[in-house]
């Protein structure tokens, strides 16, 4: 299927999402035979009225690509569209006999001359139906090269050249006479019998070779050319300090030195604006560096911050089989690129702006610009939340609201504050193939997405979460990349296929879960690429921590095993520690959190699996503070308790793995995941008159599910609109309906990477008193779990029925703190009488009430409670602090004026400020290294009653009433 080469393909982690249905269809092209600048008439029948729908009433898309004369393919339609959404332009005009046709002029439709070959096929408008591929020559008489099989051909000077064509007309070859033409002077002639072949001696200048052929008794001709460069690089030493991708001069704004390492290339040009991509001259001719495979060249005279595109222009003298001489690819390194499929859809809202694509070009081009625009940051020293304290939002830009792009985090940074979240973890935004994916496509792992926003809108949420005291966290996917990826284009072959001598991906995965190229981790030049990814995100764009997709991935010992991919990989667990060591160079406290999904299955028998890499990951370097975190997927075990069946959720902690310390990133929903509310209505337990399938009744039971999973010592993930009840399967379709894996039967795809809906929004989910508890029950629990030291202490979960129960304490805390915590929750679908088995006796207070005034008498630690199916309780030996509304200061520390209009000083030194109004809801917060007097701005709140807690370098903490009138 040749849409496969050049469309976007979404992907979800593990699999492609294809599933389209293929169909013989007839196709008649008129007049025939035709040139180039005919217009042409595509008519096609014999439509399967089971896969079309209907032979008389089906939209039908035209996707075409096209050849030039030397046989390479040149490029696609550019009203194409995507390949899950057709372009109108394209459109078959339905003739109401069951016949469809498209009328065109190849030159004008491709914007392109020097066409030898259409192909073609006829796709549904979202790509779920598609006939077979067509093949088109172009003119009565077709000359096609055997040799060269490349264009253009580099040759050195004084070097020669063989040539050998045939010809076909209407698809037979034929006998006649040939001419070789070079720049327009006749330098050959003969007869072909069939074949011709002659060869060009002593070439010395660039120029175009043009073979003529006309078959035996016609006067009809036909033609075919390619370009001859001579080329010969200088050999020039890379100067110090330059890197690979852009080096701007810090001194001068009209000087930048570009650098492309490319083993294994001859030549390379350097194509682009600046030269008006016409490169071919010895300006332009990137220097070779000796010691190195590295191209270099130094630009000058370039206007201090205008907008400028470029490529590298690479040539091969002799390339690998069935792979082309030249390759047209943006820079790897590239932070910005420009894209001929993608950008013509970005809305200028999202991206104002956007520079044009430079005409007559091919693939994405790479933005250059001196002396950019400098963000001024707001927040310059953010303290990082604990790795104990982290309670993650996941969340997916496309599918978070209405505009999908950074704007909208930015607008509802109320939203996550509420809820009392302080890290937020976005889905992949660098530059993936197409507009609406999850990002695991991609493309440019330097390069920001455009269809999320600009470089700013994104610097400017970063800001705006630092300032509200979140921590941002980016997953990257750094075990693939995809076909536009100028690592996988430079050195593949004409289909796509990984070539031998390249320096980046292996031509067969060495795992066996991978999606798109794999890259070997094992090649120095990959490590660099990985590391300068990771020192670009951190140190341009600030961010505090990088989620590692499908890191089982990073090993070289694996290839079509699976049992081998799931044993211990001593290469895997070096290359990953070290990326984490460079990583936590750069930034002491950036969190470095794996994908790894680890399991205790030893396949090989070997005594070590790769659980045995996740606690090694978890405990390094843990006594200086460090430790990497691991995802731990407990989806299956708690939406088997949401839907009212016992299941056991004891490794949802980190001792149950064998971390030292709490680095297991714990979650019940993710988005490779089944939405809990979907399967708690489709599939919930039911006693007649409680029925978890009822909506409102599987809603009640997600607060149990908060206080049973985010309570748990470590950090803990949310995956968006868990919070509020989301019962939307993932495998919802663009158009509403449902397509589940198991129900295919269309062949259309389970539709689980499809643009979501947003009723959350479109349907005020907040003003729902059902989803809306769950939400405030959740910023409550939240709130408990990252201000409560004890919630940082030793754990014990008591699991494998209906009813868990989670005991917190830490035994350093005096007593007149709270220390112990007991989690109750019954999953049933009747009432239970539980047993708490209160650590001991006394007044326990209910923490979910923020008053602290509801409490219980305990005289027999194994006195019963009766719990209402579907409920929890969490008790502590006090009330939360956050419950008290009045605490006399340590150390003599003071707020002041109090009462105030619009902002507050503190006469010490402190770190962190958190506001909560007199619902315990966190409302504002500051994180920094604040100094005596410092001024906090509450302008904005509502006149009201206040708790301010603060906390100073030492971990000391404080708390004060403040009123703001």
């Amino acid at each position: 299927m040749k849409h496969t080469l050049l469309s976007l393909l979404f992907i979800s982690l593990y699999v492609f999402s294809y599933g389209q249905t293929q169909s013989d269809v007839s196709f008649d092209i008129s007049p025939s035979p035709f040139e180039e600048t005919d217009e042409i008439t595509i008519t096609v029948s014999n439509l399967d009225a089971d896969i079309w729908g209907s032979t008389n009433g089906a939209d039908l898309y035209l996707w075409t690509w096209y050849f030039d004369t030397n046989g390479n393919q040149a490029g696609d339609s550019p009203t194409n569209g995507d390949w899950s959404n057709s372009n109108e332009a394209q459109k078959f005009t339905n003739n109401g006999d069951g016949t469809y046709s498209f009328t065109m002029t190849p030159t004008e439709l491709y914007q392109d001359t020097g066409i030898g070959q259409l192909g073609m096929l006829v796709k549904s408008d979202d790509g779920s139906q598609q006939s077979q591929d067509e093949l088109y020559y172009v003119g009565a008489v077709t000359v096609v090269f055997n040799s060269p099989n490349y264009n253009p051909v580099i040759v050195e000077s004084g070097g020669n050249l063989s040539i050998s064509a045939y010809m076909q007309s209407a698809g037979t070859t034929q006998v006649g006479a040939f001419e070789v033409l070079y720049n327009n002077v006749s330098v050959a002639t003969g007869q072909g019998f069939p074949t011709y072949s002659t060869t060009l001696t002593n070439v010395t200048e660039s120029g175009t070779v043009t073979v003529i052929g006309t078959p035996s008794g016609s006067t009809e001709s036909g033609q075919s050319s390619f370009e001859i460069i001579i080329a010969s690089s200088v050999v020039e030493a890379l100067p110090e300090g330059m890197e690979n991708g852009i080096n701007y001069d810090s001194e001068d704004a009209t000087k930048a030195t570009l650098v492309l390492d490319a083993p294994n290339k001859d030549f390379v040009y350097a194509a682009g604006s600046f030269n008006d991509w016409n490169p071919y001259s010895s300006t332009y001719l990137m220097k070779k560096d000796a010691s190195s495979s590295k191209f270099w060249i130094e630009l000058n005279g370039l206007t201090s911050g205008e907008i400028y595109t470029y490529q590298y222009w690479t040539y091969t003298n002799s390339p690998a089989t069935n792979s082309p001489s030249e390759v047209k690819t943006a820079d790897p390194f590239s932070t910005l690129v420009l894209s001929p499929w993608d950008d013509p859809y970005i809305p200028e809202d999202t991206y104002p702006n956007l520079p044009d694509y430079p005409a007559g070009q091919s693939y994405e081009v790479t933005v250059l610009q001196t002396a950019q625009p400098v963000y001024d940051w707001q927040v310059t020293n953010f303290t990082k939340p604990k790795k104990e304290d982290l309670v993650i939002y996941e969340v997916l830009i496309r599918d978070f609201d209405s505009d999908r792009n950074f704007q909208d985090i930015i607008d509802k940074i109320d939203y996550f504050k509420d809820l009392n979240v302080n890290a937020i973890q976005l889905m992949p935004v660098m530059e993936f193939e197409g507009n609406e994916s999850w990002g695991y496509n991609t493309s440019f792992h330097m390069a920001l997405d455009k269809f999320y926003g600009t470089e700013a809108k994104l610097k400017e949420l970063i800001d705006t979460c630092h300032q509200n005291g979140i921590a941002v966290i980016l997953d990257i996917a750094l075990n693939h990349a995809f076909g536009r990826n100028p690592m996988v284009r430079m050195w593949s072959d004409n289909s796509g296929n990984i070539n031998a001598d390249n320096p980046y991906f292996n031509q067969t995965p060495a795992h066996s879960y991978n999606v798109g190229s794999d890259f070997n981790h094992q090649q120095e030049r990959t490590q660099y690429y990985s590391e300068r990814v990771v020192e670009h995100w951190i140190e341009e764009f600030k961010i505090d921590g990088i989620r590692w997709d499908l890191t089982k991935g990073f090993t070289q010992n694996c290839a079509n095993n699976e049992g081998c991919t799931n044993d211990y990989n001593a290469d895997r667990v070096a290359i990953l520690k070290e990326y984490a060591d460079f990583s936590w160079d750069l930034d002491a406290n950036h969190y470095v959190i794996f994908e790894h999904l680890g399991t205790d299955w030893d396949a090989n028998n070997d005594g070590q699996t790769s659980l045995d890499e996740e606690i090694e990951w978890a405990n390094y370097h843990i006594g200086e503070g460090k430790g990497i975190m691991l995802w731990g997927n407990l989806n299956h075990q708690y939406n088997e308790l949401t839907m009212g069946y016992t299941a056991n959720i004891t490794s949802m902690g980190h001792t149950s793995r064998g971390f030292d310390q709490p680095r297991l990133v714990g979650y019940a929903e993710s988005h490779d995941e089944e939405r809990l509310m979907f399967k708690n209505i489709q599939y919930g337990n039911s006693n007649g008159s409680y029925d978890v399938t009822e909506l409102n009744t599987a809603l009640e039971r997600m607060s149990a599910l908060g206080a049973v999973s985010l309570t748990i010592p470590g950090p803990k993930m949310i995956w968006h609109f868990g919070e509020l009840g989301m019962e939307n399967s993932i495998y919802t379709c663009n158009d509403g309906t449902v397509n589940l894996p198991d129900n295919d039967s269309d062949g259309t795809g389970d539709c689980k990477l499809d643009t979501k809906p947003q009723p959350q929004w479109s349907n005020n989910w907040l003003g729902d008193a059902n989803r809306s508890q769950i939400y405030e029950d959740w910023a409550r629990i939240n709130a408990l779990k990252i201000q409560e030291d004890v919630f940082e202490g030793n754990y014990t979960i008591e699991s494998g029925n209906l009813t868990p129960k989670i005991y917190i304490w830490d035994d350093t805390l005096p007593s007149t703190e709270l220390k112990n915590v007991v989690i109750l929750a019954n999953f049933d679908v009747v009432a239970q009488n539980m047993v708490p088995n209160f650590p001991y006796t006394g007044t326990w207070y209910d923490l979910m009430d923020n008053t602290g005034s509801t409490t219980m008498e305990v005289s027999s630690t194994t006195a019963t409670i009766n719990m209402a199916p579907g409920t929890f309780k969490i008790y502590g030996n006090l009330a939360a602090t956050l419950s008290i509304e009045d605490h006399v200061l340590s150390q003599g520390i003071k707020v002041y004026p109090n009462p105030t209009n619009n902002s507050f000083q503190i006469n010490k030194a402190t770190t962190q400020v958190a506001i909560y109004d007199i619902t315990g809801k966190l409302v504002k917060s500051f994180s920094g290294d604040f100094q005596e007097g410092h001024g906090f701005d509450i302008s904005n709140l509502m006149p009201s009653i206040y708790m301010v807690k603060l906390k100073n370098e030492e971990g000391q903490i404080a708390t004060s009433k403040l009123i703001k009138l």
